[in-house]
């Protein structure tokens, strides 16, 4: 296995970032600096990086319906939980959240440790869909419901969705909205542009996946279809 791809299947970042590390003379494979780009390794190696020994772990991928009252940053100073204390009997894994999420957004939130898709999910280009349900401090005007439908331009940024409507059946203070952002600080910042208080927001669907079965505060591991969809979404 090239040493980049051990590096990476361990978790500790990207193949692209571990190029720069070994370039860097920050990687040794049984106690031996290797800087060569491509050099190969076995299982049985110790290899050791940024001073830390390491082992190619599985890939995991775990999905969890967020609660309130945790974070992916955690504040200890006022007694905030940080995401990770809800999924980490899962595994032994050095899994991350994908995005960020702050104490009071709920939904769907995906952890892994395989680092290639944290960055596909994270980048601003990337391409797959999120549903947030967002419930505001009052109804939202039609012509206000047109103005997000058209694109804003929120700190010399254009921001554009894919859809925002009404959700039937509930009042007009409640609104769907599917973008491709996963940062939902961004969404937001939406209404809040437009004199708005989102006082819950909900991620309902993430790249295909959905809260189905799944109750707030649990958690699941992806099926391999739905790892195998991930990665072509």
């Amino acid at each position: 296995m090239r040493l980049n791809k051990y590096i990476s299947n361990s978790g500790m970042c990207s193949r692209r970032d571990a190029d720069i590390y070994i370039q860097s003379g920050n990687v040794k494979v049984n106690g031996v600096v290797v800087t060569e780009m491509g050099y190969k390794v076995k299982l049985t190696d110790t290899v050791v990086f940024d001073g830390a020994t390491i082992t190619p772990g599985k890939k995991e991928y775990i999905l969890l319906n967020k609660p309130k009252n945790f974070s992916t940053v955690g504040d200890d100073e006022k007694g905030d939980g940080n995401v990770l204390d809800l999924v980490r009997g899962a595994t032994k894994s050095n899994i991350q959240p994908v995005g960020r999420m702050d104490k009071t957004t709920t939904g769907l939130l995906l952890f892994t440790n395989d680092t290639d898709m944290i960055r596909k999910f994270t980048t601003p280009n990337q391409r797959s869909s999120k549903l947030y349900q967002v419930t505001l401090d009052k109804n939202l005007k039609y012509e206000d419901l047109e103005k997000i439908s058209n694109g804003l331009t929120i700190d010399e940024y254009k921001v554009y969705v894919e859809e925002v409507s009404y959700i039937e059946d509930q009042p007009k203070s409640e609104i769907g909205i599917k973008m491709k952002t996963a940062n939902v600080k961004i969404v937001r910042k939406i209404f809040e542009h437009l004199n708005y208080n989102v006082i819950k927001l909900d991620r309902v669907t993430f790249a295909g996946l959905t809260k189905k079965n799944l109750p707030r505060g649990n958690w699941r591991f992806l099926t391999e279809q739905e790892i195998i969809n991930l990665k072509n979404s």
